[in-house]
């Protein structure tokens, strides 16, 4: 049975097990690739598809495919920008070395440029200088250290300004990791004494003294690899006393990395060191209104959720990231047509709480303002509209906005899911009142000094 058959049928037998909404979002735009021994490969529209297949529908799959061929196949999932880049770089091998590859490659993320990426005010400063070492390699900004908390861009930034430089000249960039730079290194080592081993480090060399600009990813992890510190210290004057452009990032600034030497410290605080800071409120909320677009969550999600998700992530974008394709999976697995704040607690419900709330500030306020009022914090996020409950949860809520970093959103949940101009409201009223009320002025200090 050839590839085709054997795909055919399995489009058979699956279409009976599953709804059609089901097959006609994961099944039918599927594609037979290749098919090696045991080894099959299957074209899929979207990344998203992957994930879904692998996952909720691996084990249907496989059992599909054994009745119909008596064969366990390994199966993987590739896009069609995956199987053009492959066949791509298969086609322009001219001859590949048994050590380090002979043949460049960038390692560049073509989808990380300038244009793909969200600026805010936590990070424009970074995104300026950035573009300035973009469009002027090796002059000026040379070192160009980025650094910051995991997840906030500085590897997007890095491949952006690569992408850049290699779009508009002939310029040899490399981004690797610090993992791959010290593997390359101590696999000199590792290579047979003679021929062999010259030849690996002869190609070590040209791999990282040959290039216009070298970008070395989360320097930090060469901490205790005093040796590999040291090849880069060679790699680095090598190619700063040539003029070209040599790119870091880290989770620390050059002076906290104590367990450096000393020499090659002070070689990153010679150029421009620029701190990018985790994005705020206003950033997520356009970084997830940038990641919604072209796929089935664009025009379904609301400011409402927008900022729900805003609030129930993290400052890291990786976290926004993950939490949209969740709820992207989860819409597409419900067939949902129209999304709203409900049913997105519902998809995000067991993620949040995993992944994000280890202290609820929220919950503090309600059960010391609860307390202060002789109430029950059940009271604060029922529907009653007493002026004896009403009140301490204006307060509260007033309380929850100046002193956690929450918003609206956020906090109108934690209120009997009450939406966030109820609790733009509350917070109107209780600013207003405070400009004359003594009274209340004295109740809101009380309740903070036990905060």
């Amino acid at each position: 049975m050839n590839i085709n058959e054997l795909f055919k049928s399995f489009l058979e037998e699956i279409q009976p097990k599953v709804s059609l909404n089901v097959y006609n979002l994961w099944f039918a735009t599927l594609k037979p690739f290749s098919l090696d021994e045991d080894n099959l490969v299957i074209e899929v529209p979207m990344e998203i598809h992957r994930t879904i297949l692998s996952t909720t529908y691996k084990d249907l799959i496989e059992q599909t495919f054994y009745s119909i061929s008596n064969t366990n196949y390994n199966i993987s999932y590739l896009t069609k920008e995956e199987i053009e880049e492959e066949a791509e770089r298969k086609s322009t091998v001219i001859d590949v070395s048994p050590y380090l590859e002979e043949e460049w490659e960038s390692n560049l993320n073509p989808d990380f440029t300038f244009d793909t990426f969200v600026v805010g005010d936590s990070n424009k400063f970074a995104v300026m200088n950035a573009h300035m070492v973009a469009e002027n390699p090796g002059n000026g900004q040379n070192p160009f250290f980025l650094y910051g908390k995991s997840g906030i861009g500085k590897t997007h930034l890095m491949h952006a300004i690569g992408n850049y430089i290699m779009s508009t000249s002939k310029k040899k960039v490399l981004y690797v990791t610090s993992y791959e730079f010290r593997d390359d290194y101590t696999g000199i080592a590792s290579v047979n004494k003679g021929k062999d081993s010259m030849e690996y480090a002869n190609s070590f060399k040209r791999k990282y003294q040959n290039v216009d600009v070298l970008m070395i990813d989360d320097i930090q992890i060469l901490v205790d690899s005093v040796k590999s510190q040291q090849e880069f210290f060679n790699i680095f004057n090598h190619l700063y006393n040539a003029n070209k452009q040599i790119i870091i990032s880290s989770d620390k600034s050059p002076e906290e990395l104590n367990k450096f030497e000393d020499r090659l410290r002070s070689r990153f605080m010679m150029g421009l060191y620029v701190d990018i800071f985790p994005p705020d409120f206003e950033l997520k909320c356009k970084i997830i209104q940038k990641n919604i677009k072209n796929t089935i969550l664009e025009n379904k999600l609301n400011q409402e959720i927008i900022e729900y998700i805003a609030n129930s992530c993290k400052n890291d974008v990786r976290q926004i990231i993950g939490t949209i394709n969740r709820l992207m999976a989860y819409t597409a697995m419900m067939g949902q047509n129209k999304i709203d704040l409900n049913f997105a607690m519902e998809a995000l419900n067991d993620f949040v709480k995993v992944n994000i709330y280890s202290e609820n500030s929220i919950s503090k306020i309600q059960n010391i303002v609860a307390d202060y009022f002789n109430i029950s914090v059940s009271d604060l996020k029922s529907k009653k509209k007493t002026a004896n409950i009403a009140r301490p949860r204006h307060i509260a809520m007033y309380l929850c906005r100046i002193d956690t970093d929450e918003g609206l959103a956020r906090i109108g949940l934690e209120f009997g899911g009450r939406d966030h101009s109820t609790v733009s409201s509350a917070l109107d009223k209780i600013t207003n009142e405070l400009k004359t009320d003594t009274k209340l002025n004295l109740i809101i200090k009380d309740i903070e000094s036990k905060l």
